[in-house]
């Protein structure tokens, strides 16, 4: 290249450089920035290998669950219990409430006594014997009791000693179990009664989704729920949490792991809640990340934590399934319909019960209804 050429390339790259470079740095930004609100609303997944492998829109961690969509309670509506595709539906579940007592008390915070915890008590909330909400701030409409724990996800194990001994001191003659749920868990509560009816409460056990990592016999997830016997209360909070040596003494920690911890030291047993199917009953995600095969990686930590064998697709879970964690308010109301309003005509559901309260009920039923077609006249053919 002769000195004339070189002199005009070095014009021309002199000329063009500044704009070219400009170009470009505005072009990435542009791009970056795109990529980021197209990831954000999940849309679209090319600017992210692990959202594009998964295939995933439903919440898998406490951030996702913030800043989501939520219905006005008064506007859901609810079907009346003396329509006629209810009638006497649930005489089977009554019966069973009296005889397995759930305390269910629900973990949540000021922010979400509104957007979250009100749907709780809307929908699954009713149906526990008791229903108490533990938080850090008093609410009077939920009711919300004040927790003498600061607020933050850091301080969860704080807030989970101080609700046990809340209802120890309270409530341990009021009811037989005890469920602690947070409040974007949904539990179908009469699955987890018959689950309990085959255990006794004075029985040091307790179940949930059970988790392998940590705790020598493995700890329940916390997003799934777990729940207590009366013996496991008493122990939790008479031996573990006054002795050092077996509870973490601070506030701070992942709430499951060491109340697991906490329970094995005593002696409380991790129990199998698993169906005669071997089905899980317990979920820490919603349905959608259970039921569809593919839906997350192999390499998530979900199956390296589960402690038992855990399929996909239909066999993963019981139709007796007790809890789905990280469920939207919205998706709380589909759950309410899906399980305790649509019917499909001409199939009955009806399971036996270990304890035989369903029998006992069902054949009352009969009776009932004996009396009742002997004393009507005018029936139709």
């Amino acid at each position: 290249m002769g000195l004339k050429d070189a002199g005009l390339l070095r014009k021309c790259v002199g000329k063009t450089f500044l704009p070219t470079l400009f170009l470009g740095i505005l072009c990435g930004f542009i791009f970056a920035y795109i990529c980021l609100k197209i990831e954000s609303f999940g849309e679209l997944t090319f600017c992210s290998g692990e959202m594009d492998s998964q295939h995933r829109h439903d919440a898998h961690s406490f951030g996702e669950m913030e800043n989501l969509a939520e219905p006005e309670v008064e506007s859901f509506g609810f079907h009346k219990s003396d329509e006629e595709s209810h009638k006497g539906e649930d005489v089977v579940a009554r019966k069973m409430a009296e005889e397995v007592r759930v305390l269910c008390w629900v973990m949540t915070s000021p922010s979400n006594h509104k957007k979250k915890a009100r749907h709780v008590k809307a929908t699954w909330g009713k149906r526990c014997n008791i229903l108490l909400f533990m938080s850090s701030e008093t609410d009077n409409d939920l009711p919300a009791l004040k927790l003498p724990v600061k607020e933050g996800r850091e301080n969860l194990w704080g807030k989970t000693k101080a609700a046990f001994e809340h209802v120890y001191k309270h409530y341990l003659d009021k009811a037989d179990w005890f469920m602690k749920a947070d409040d974007d868990t949904y539990v179908i509560v009469e699955n987890l009664r018959y689950m309990l009816s085959s255990h006794k409460p004075d029985e040091p056990t307790y179940f949930g989704c059970r988790f392998k990592p940590y705790v020598k016999q493995g700890y329940m997830s916390g997003g799934a729920g777990y729940v207590l016997s009366r013996e496991a209360v008493k122990r939790l909070v008479e031996k573990a949490l006054p002795d050092k040596r077996g509870c973490r003494p601070d506030t701070h920690g992942a709430e499951d792991v060491e109340i697991g911890k906490c329970l094995e030291y005593v002696g409380v047993l991790a129990g199998d809640s698993r169906d005669a199917e071997g089905r899980g009953r317990f979920f820490p995600f919603v349905p959608e990340h259970h039921l569809i095969p593919g839906h997350v990686n192999s390499d998530f930590w979900y199956w390296k934590y589960i402690y038992y064998e855990s399929k996909e697709g239909l066999e993963c879970c019981s139709d007796s399934a007790i809890s789905f964690h990280y469920v939207s308010p919205n998706h709380m109301y589909v759950l309410e319909y899906l399980i305790y309003h649509l019917r499909p005509h001409g199939i009955s559901h009806y399971v036996q019960d270990t304890k035989g309260i369903a029998n006992r009920t069902m054949v009352t039923q009969v009776n009932q209804s004996k009396e009742t077609v002997g004393n009507t006249t005018n029936l139709p053919d």
